[in-house]
């Protein structure tokens, strides 16, 4: 979609309105109703991580538990939208923006998206904002209601977040200087920003960083698949379960140098059985081979390799611009009937977590 500055206020306000509620509608998915068909991340999540989180429910009924998550989320909004506007934004933009960061939408009422602004506060706010969004939303609420920071410190999920997006924006930003892309703080500023957007599936831009070297946005993309935790708004496989694809990794590479130890895999000093390992490994497995197999049908369809490849990984991990044909500049108008179908279904299939839209496809589910 292009011409966002020219669209009538009310339309900007209901496409972000509807980004908004789909956020919290894929929230209340994954903590109250996916758990039921037993396929859902977030009945990953309690089934794998010790602490509170899995010593208690959130509420005892669904109705509570979306209510609650309906307040933090609201809550959060509208300490986004203050800060936004307190940074000189019109109260159109605060309220659509933080509508987007919240529900890691990404959607702007700009076609420059973030960078129309040029403002590093806004950047700072929005970035600050995504990493919540991006935390599991119970986690929020458990901090809530024990007035306590010690819940996010018990989260396994939040930390590894954490951890992986230092790291990445750090080593980003000293590449860039190294290609003198940018000064080093500069390049600091706009990895910071462009890398924690895309990492959590959020699709803002500040700069086009498709003309960077193209290691860093395959970086950003390959981030866009793993760093959202479960129970957030954010797409990809989720932190948890690349915490017990590593976990497995490290087993089976010490079972192979000393073969009669018993080396159970660990997430948070909880033991995790084989059934919910095996049930990751199938998950990624499928997650994976859904790329692979729609970026053909995409190449096949005649879009070039980098182009198809990307925007596949955006859509099925919901997080917006791809590279080159579909890059931050560009959008997915050029794209055929054809091309779009496949990119939506991608969305789709991400959305829904692979399992769940594949499991209601079978009549064995229907016949139960």
């Amino acid at each position: 979609l292009s011409g966002l500055d020219t669209l009538p206020a009310s339309v900007n306000f209901w496409r972000h309105f509807l980004n908004w509620v789909g956020g919290m509608g894929i929230i209340v998915l994954a903590v109250a109703v996916l758990p039921l068909l037993g396929v859902g991340g977030m009945q990953l999540y309690k089934a794998e991580t010790p602490g509170p989180i899995k010593d208690s429910k959130l509420t005892p009924r669904i109705t509570e538990t979306a209510k609650n998550l309906w307040l933090i989320y609201a809550a959060l909004t509208l300490l986004c939208t203050l800060a936004l506007r307190a940074a000189g934004l019109s109260w159109l933009d605060a309220v659509c923006h933080a509508f987007a960061a919240l529900s890691l939408g990404g959607f702007s009422t700009h076609d420059a998206s973030v960078g129309f602004f040029d403002s590093l506060r806004v950047e700072m706010i929005l970035s600050g904002f995504m990493l919540l969004a991006a935390m599991n939303f119970a986690t929020h609420f458990l901090a809530w209601r024990g007035k306590s920071l010690l819940a996010y410190v018990r989260d396994a999920e939040a930390k590894a977040m954490l951890l992986l997006l230092f790291i990445s924006i750090l080593g980003c930003a000293l590449y860039l200087s190294w290609h003198n892309v940018y000064p080093f703080f500069t390049a600091l500023r706009h990895v910071s920003f462009n890398l924690i957007s895309i990492a959590t599936d959020s699709g803002f831009a500040s700069v086009d960083y498709d003309q960077w070297p193209i290691f860093v946005p395959l970086w950003m993309l390959f981030l866009s698949c793993i760093t959202a935790c479960s129970g957030s708004t954010g797409g990809g496989i989720k932190m948890i379960r690349t915490l017990l694809l590593a976990r497995q990794a490290s087993r089976e590479m010490i079972s192979l140098l000393h073969p009669s130890a018993v080396q159970p895999v660990r997430v948070g000093g909880a033991i995790i059985p084989n059934s919910v390992i095996f049930s990751v490994l199938g998950f990624i497995f499928l997650y994976f081979m859904s790329i692979v197999t729609l970026t053909f049908v995409q190449v096949a369809a005649g879009m070039d390799f980098i182009s198809a490849f990307t925007a596949i990984i955006a859509c099925i991990n919901n997080a917006g611009p791809g590279l080159y044909q579909v890059g931050p500049a560009e959008n997915y108008s050029s794209l055929s009937n054809f091309q779009v179908w496949v990119c939506s279904f991608a969305m789709l299939l991400g959305r829904l977590e692979v399992f769940t839209l594949l499991i209601l496809f079978t009549p064995a589910f229907w016949r139960k």
